[in-house]
């Protein structure tokens, strides 16, 4: 049976069965191999206010935000890029 991408897609090799987590734009349950994790930091202080506290010697934590996508809303958001057919089977990284 030919298959479009070497990987079918996902990233799990020989684990068996993943458990699914939902999609953060349209809340779809993808399978974790399968959907795009995004971390992102975040401030939860005004940027100008965070900025006076650090020149008084203040540190301020950014606590990390992990999103799940599944892949039509990452195409769409511009997380993963469209590839043309030639290339979906290659294995080298594209994304750093």
């Amino acid at each position: 049976m030919p298959v479009k991408r070497k990987s079918r897609g996902r990233s799990k090799g020989g684990k068996g069965r993943s458990y699914a987590v939902q999609c953060s734009m349209c809340g779809e349950l993808v399978p974790r191999d399968k959907a795009k994790k995004v971390t992102r930091r975040f401030s939860v202080v005004d940027p100008q206010l965070a900025q006076e506290l650090r020149q008084k010697g203040a540190y301020i934590s950014s606590p990390l935000e992990t999103k799940y996508y599944c892949v039509s809303c990452a195409v769409y958001r511009g997380i993963v890029k469209v590839r043309a057919k030639d290339e979906r089977k290659l294995r080298a990284r594209l994304f750093g």
